[in-house]
Formats: structure tokens, sequence, C-alpha cells
């Protein structure tokens, strides 16, 4: 029987059902099968969960809750009201994180001056976050399937806070030492928090809401990204007194540290571990397949023997790098073209991420609408390299509207982009761990980031600002075509729509899959722990 609760939600525009399947004859109890003499046994494990905690197995009672005995039904598809107030609240503090990242660069120069240290110094402030993510991204990723979503909710807001407390130390010239060690605390938080919004959007959000939720998670990082860009050059003006340019630092840096104190008070109050009930057949299904035991090697090993994923992860390195090198450096190629626009340097970044916002939330619609995964990452990666051409023919024109105008338009396809990465990744990669999938893309960003913005930083200095963005126009080129190649296998929607097709051999006892949806009673050897 399906429980229905009257005031249930929406579940993917379904009436209640089943979350295994419609056939009244296959049930996720462990001892049920269709032939009287067959039955699985509880002791076998099979596929490990993308989503579910590693701890959790199907059961006949339901779903145990990491840390809770409280049982939940499977078989009931519903979204839970708290599903906006996690993701919002999981947004501000990735949107405090993510400010943090870019308030050092967006006034370079105005740092450079205060702590006496190189542009390159300042650029490693920024280039910490990336460099910090690679070496952390598996034992994060092995946290979030052992201890779940709050627990890593909870670690990234602490951390964030603490760091934004600790440059409150560095309001000395000489202590700059002091602001790497709290850039490099937040940088850590930062490993917690970027492989999160796919997570979220899968284990919250209903069929029909994923990628809309996923947008809106990407959304607060780069709403962040934009206020860092637009208020370091109000609060902190271009003064040479160093006193006064020590207590403007400091109202900046006590502001970030108020707001990050009170977002994580909000992610102890409103954060949990899940909803009741899953949110969708795939997510349910991802319940039943949980395991105790999660290889990590092994799940690297057969997401890079997909070669549409490898093909994916590298051409969001190349975006996302692109993007991470032209935030870094913007305020100094702004500079360079522009003397004592700085005010307009951090405008110009505010006006390339909030048309990036803009494009994201409208990808995000139009995947959850469409599910042309495959068609609309291409079209947005083509006039991305068209908006990067643009802007760089444009940047030395001697007319800052037209910068705007540029900048922007690239920002609209460039950031919009992040988001559909993400979500294209999970369906390529399901029933995958979806925070193994969106680390593996984000530490190839990190690793492209680093790169581009060493070397473009390089070309710049030596050679200007036209060849240093045109070495970022080639590698968006290679990016596109490579994107061309990536197959539209798209998983998590084949297990929304065809979960209920899986059926149990009336003479075998044994399940079948059908259109490659991986069965929930089919045993396969227990993955054990390996790192």
């Amino acid at each position: 029987m399906v429980n229905e609760d009257p005031n249930q939600q929406e579940r993917d525009g379904t009436p209640s059902q089943s979350a295994l399947g419609e056939n009244p004859s296959v049930s996720a109890h462990p001892s049920v099968s269709a032939h009287p003499s067959v039955s699985i046994h509880p002791s076998v494990s099979v596929y490990p969960s993308s989503s579910a905690h590693p701890s959790t197995l199907a059961q006949p009672s339901g779903l145990a809750h990491p840390g809770s005995s409280d049982p939940e039904d499977l078989s009931v598809i519903k979204v839970s009201k708290r599903r906006w107030a996690v993701v919002l609240v999981f947004s501000c503090y990735s949107m405090c994180n993510a400010f943090q990242w870019i308030q050092y660069g967006s006034i370079n120069n105005i740092f450079m001056n205060f702590y006496g240290v190189s542009a390159f110094a300042i650029d490693w402030l920024s280039m910490c976050y990336m460099l910090t993510y690679i070496p952390l991204l598996l034992p994060v990723a092995w946290l979030l399937e052992k201890f779940g979503l709050r627990t890593i909710a909870l670690t990234g807001s602490a951390l964030n806070c603490l760091g934004a407390w600790v440059k409150l130390g560095s309001l000395k010239p000489h202590l700059f030492p002091v602001t790497v060690l709290g850039q490099v605390i937040c940088s850590v938080a930062q490993v917690f928090i970027l492989g999160m919004p796919s997570r979220i959007a899968s284990v919250w959000f209903g069929a029909n809401e994923v990628s809309t939720a996923c947008s809106i998670a990407v959304f607060g990082n780069q709403l962040g990204i934009a206020i860092g860009f637009l208020v370091p050059p109000v609060l902190v003006p271009n003064i040479k007194d160093q006193d006064k340019l020590a207590y403007h630092i400091s109202i900046m840096f006590y502001i970030i540290g108020g707001v990050a104190t009170l977002l994580f008070i909000l992610v102890i109050i409103v954060f949990k571990e899940k909803p009741k009930h899953p949110p969708s057949r795939a997510q349910s299904l991802s319940y039943a397949l949980a395991s105790p035991d999660v290889s990590y090697l092994s799940s690297i090993v057969r997401l890079f023997k997909n070669l549409n994923f490898v093909l994916l992860v590298i051409t969001y390195g190349l975006n996302a790098g692109a993007f991470y090198a032209l935030s870094t450096l913007l305020n100094r190629m702004v500079i360079l073209h522009y003397p004592g626009e700085e005010v307009n340097a951090g405008r110009i970044g505010l006006t390339i991420v909030i048309a990036g916002m803009l494009g994201a939330v409208i990808s995000g619609i139009w995947l959850d609408r469409t599910k042309t995964y495959k068609e609309t990452t291409l079209v947005v990666y083509i006039m991305t390299l068209v908006g990067m051409v643009v802007y760089t023919v444009t940047l030395n024109l001697g007319y800052l509207w037209v910068v705007f105008i540029t900048a922007g338009t690239m920002g609209f396809f460039m950031t919009g982009y992040l988001p559909l990465g993400f979500e294209f990744a999970v369906e390529l990669t399901y029933p995958e761990s979806e925070g193994m999938s969106s680390g593996l893309l984000n530490v190839s960003a990190q690793v492209f980031g680093i790169i581009f913005t060493i070397s473009q930083g390089q070309i710049i200095d030596n050679y200007g600002t036209l060849p240093g963005n045109i070495f970022l126009c080639v590698f968006l080129t290679l990016g596109a075509a490579l994107t061309a190649f990536i197959r539209a296998d798209l998983r998590r929607q084949k297990a929304n729509k065809e979960a209920p097709e899986n059926s149990t051999d009336s003479l075998t006892g044994r399940c079948s899959s059908r259109n490659g949806v991986p069965c929930p009673f089919t045993p396969r050897a227990a993955p054990s722990f390996v790192l």
C-alpha cells in the first residue's frame, strides 16, 4: 500500500505511487520475491547509492536517518516544505565564502600597497582557493557520504566564519601572513561547499525541480562573487594613509565576520540531513540501492571509464578555469587601460556575475522543462566563446560603457554555464554520487584556474591584455569542440521515467532492468572502502 498524506505536495507531477514501481508483485522487502522459493538475502549488498547515506540500507521498514532509528516509507514520493529554506541558507553561506575569495583580487592594487607585496602574492590569495580544493576533494567526499549533508554544511559554514574572524588580526602592513592564514581557512571551507549544489538538489527536490534548485544553489556563489567585485572598492578607497586604509579594511572584515557568524547560526537551525520521504523516483531508487561500504577508488575508476563524463570534466574545467582567471585578473586588466577606475573595474566584474546569475537561473528553468542537456550546454559554450572574443577586441577601445556591455554578454553565458555542467554530470553518471561527480568537475576547474591565472597574468605583464585574452579564447574554442562530442546519455531521466518498468522474473526471482536503468533488486558484489 502507498501511504498518502491529504496535504501532500506535488510529487513530480504524478499521483502518489510506489517509488520502486507500480507492479504489486515487486517489493523492497529483502525477503520478498516473485517466486516463493527465491529471495534476496538481506546481507547481499547492492550498487552504492548516488545520494543516500552510506550507512543506510534498504530495509523492510524503510530508511533510517543517520543518527536516528525512525523508519521511513520509501514508497511515498513527496517533496518537503523545508527544501526551499535549506537551499536558501546554503546559497547564502556559499555567497559569503565566494565574497571572501574575490575580495582581495577586486582591489588588487590597494592590498599590494597596504601589505607591500607583489601582484602575484595577492593573486595567490585567490588561487589558494583553487589549490586547496585539489588534495581535499576525496577526504571531503568521503565525509559527505559518511556523515551526510548536515555535518558537511556545519563544517563548511564554521570554517568560513573562523577564517573571516582570523583576517581581523591582519590589519597591520607586516601581518600579511595572518591574512594568508585566514584566506587558507576560508579556502578549506570552500571544499565543503562547492560540491553541494547538485547533492542538495537531488536529495531535497523533485524531478521537475532539480535543475532549478541546483541553479539557485550555484546562484549564491555567483552572487558572492558579484558582491565581492562591488563592495570592496566602495568600502576600501585607494588612499595613501596607512592608518586610514587599515580602518577601512577593518570595516570590511568586521562586516563579513558578522555575516558569516549569522549564517553559521542559521545553518545550525535550518539545515537537516534529508527530508522524511524521497522527493523523486530516482532518489528513492538511490536509497534502495544504498550500501554501507563505498569504494571511492572504484567509483572514480567507473567515472573515468565513462567517456562522456571525462569529456565534460575537461570542457567544464576549461570554461570555469577561464572564468576564475578573468575574475582574479579583471582589476589589473581594467586599470591597465583605464587608470584610476578601480570602482568601475569592480562594477564590470559585478556586471559579469549578475548577468551570469540571470543566465544560470534561465538555463536551470529551461532544463527542467526541456531536459535538453547536451544541446543547451553546447549552445551556451559556443556563445561563451563568442562573448569572450567580443570582450577581447573591445577592452582597449577606450569606452567603458562598451566594456560593460560586452563583459555582461560574456558573463551571461560563461557564468550561466556553471550549473549546467553540474546537472549534466549528474545525468551522465547516475547513480554515482553527486558529490563525487561535481567534485571532479571542480577539481578540473581549480587545476585549469591555477594554470590560466598564472599564465594569463604573465602574458598580461609581458605582452598586454590582448594576447592574454586570446590565450583564453583558444582554450574556450577547444572546450566548445569537445562539448560537441559528448553524447546525451541521460541516466537519471531514464531512472525517473522507467523505474516502474523494472520487473522480477517469475521463474528466477531475478530483477531485470530496461533502457540501462539499474535494478534495485539485482545483487552486486559489495564494495569496500578504499582510498
